[in-house]
């Protein structure tokens, strides 16, 4: 499968004392460019630790094989609510990245079977969101990888999560949030990146229809 892309937005660092935060950005697809954070917040309740632990410590979790489309990730109100809320569902110009983090996104683009999903239209409102089938091994680099990135972690749905979430200022002078949400559990990782638009049921309700 083809590797994701970024949506094209633009944004400006919220001001800060030192003038030099407005110059550094990450790079989203379509040659646009992301600013760099100003100011992160992990969940209250999800705190990193500076040592993780590891995966394959934990109960064991039913393996999953890979849904064969997008359909099967997104059922009852979950559907209901995304497609009220910031439809389509696969907008071919949304081209967003599932993830900002490099080693996770050189791992995703290495080949790891995965479905790709994403709702809203190119704009700086948006959903991305990849399911992929990773070995322990790859497992634990992920959960190390996001640790020191500082993403919260907190063990739900009998796998880990991971999140991070970050506010800025567009071009236009308005807030702008995004951030992104991680789920590891048994043999699959779902990786999920959000623009003005994250309600917390979404990635509980794709584990929900997985494991079903």
């Amino acid at each position: 499968m083809s590797a994701p892309h970024r949506t094209a937005l633009r944004f400006v660092p919220i001001v800060a004392a030192v003038a030099l935060l407005a110059s550094g950005c990450a790079t989203p697809v379509g040659g646009a460019a992301t600013p760099a954070p100003t100011e992160t917040s992990a969940s209250p309740e999800a705190t990193p630790t500076a040592t993780p632990t590891p995966l394959e410590t934990r109960a064991p979790a039913a393996e999953i094989a890979l849904p064969a489309s997008c359909d099967e990730l997104f059922t009852g109100d979950l559907r209901a609510m995304l497609e009220a809320d910031i439809a389509p569902l696969n907008d071919p110009g949304v081209t967003m990245y599932s993830t900002e983090n490099a080693e996770a996104l050189t791992l995703l683009d290495s080949g790891v079977p995965n479905l790709r999903c994403t709702w809203g239209r190119p704009s700086d409102r948006g959903i991305a969101t990849t399911v992929a089938l990773v070995s322990d091994e790859q497992a634990q680099q992920i959960a190390d990888a996001l640790t020191t990135a500082g993403f919260g972690s907190e063990p739900g749905d009998d796998g880990e999560y991971f999140r991070t979430s970050q506010k800025m200022l567009s071009m236009d002078d308005e807030v702008v949030e995004l951030g992104e949400t991680h789920f590891l559990r048994g043999n699959a990782w779902i990786a999920t990146r959000w623009i003005n638009y994250g309600p917390e049921s979404y990635t509980p309700g794709i584990v929900a229809a997985l494991w079903q």
